[in-house]
């Protein structure tokens, strides 16, 4: 009885040590994988809340968990830190500015006629009345905190600022280089039309009167390559 038990044990504290692993998360689109992402969604819709209301770093996650309705020690569950949590919430936004810069850069690099070239530049226009349409409270926490230290949970934000100034500074190289635009300092010429575009985003979300917020996007793609156009 002794040997044969001692066959027989192994595999069965295997199968109770796989199973909780297995049950745990639930299957993908189950009610627990639907909670779960609920909860999250909670605590990351109470954070943007707070984080516009009083800025990222008066806000805690006690503060966070409260307006979510939720115990504090809940919210490590869904996310590791409150950086974490802060990289979760600009992603949608931060994916198609990216992308859209990059794409700029990749159309500039190819364009073989000035239309081909100023096409390239609206690109962007385009995907920033998306963001403005899509993502406006994730938009204005980037602009409230980009130009802040680059110290606790505002990292990624920091991090993103410093991505879209490099492409600027890239892309209007290769402008340049095209005979697009004038011969400025590049960084000088790229930052400065960040510094612009950023300062009307953040009037269009703080709803002052600049006139229809659809049109800013087209408005400021002209007026920038009018005004730097070679």
């Amino acid at each position: 009885m002794t040997n044969r038990s001692r066959h027989i044990k192994p595999p069965l504290r295997k199968k109770r040590e796989a199973e909780p692993e297995v049950r745990r998360p639930g299957p993908i689109g189950g009610v627990r994988d639907t909670n779960r992402k609920e909860k999250a969604a909670a605590i990351k819709d109470a954070a943007l809340h707070l984080f516009l209301e009083r800025g990222i770093d008066a806000v805690s996650v006690d503060d966070i968990m409260k307006r979510a309705g939720m115990a504090k020690g809940g919210f490590y569950r869904y996310f590791e830190t409150q950086t974490a949590l802060v990289e979760d919430l600009i992603e949608g936004a931060r994916r198609l500015m990216v992308e859209a810069l990059e794409a700029c850069s990749v159309d500039l690099r190819t364009a073989s006629t000035r239309d081909a070239q100023f096409a390239a530049y609206r690109k962007v226009g385009d995907v920033v009345a998306t963001l403005l349409m899509e993502h406006p409270g994730e938009v204005r926490l980037y602009l409230q905190e980009c130009r802040a230290p680059a110290a606790g949970p505002r990292v990624p934000i920091v991090e993103l600022s410093k991505v879209v100034s490099r492409y600027a500074i890239s892309i209007t190289a290769q402008a340049q280089a095209h005979r697009i635009l004038k011969p400025i300092p590049v960084p000088v010429s790229a930052l400065t039309v960040v510094g612009a575009a950023e300062r009307l985003l953040l009037a269009v979300l703080q709803e002052e009167d600049i006139g229809n917020p659809l049109e800013v996007p087209e408005a400021l793609t002209t007026l920038i390559l009018d005004g730097l156009k070679a």
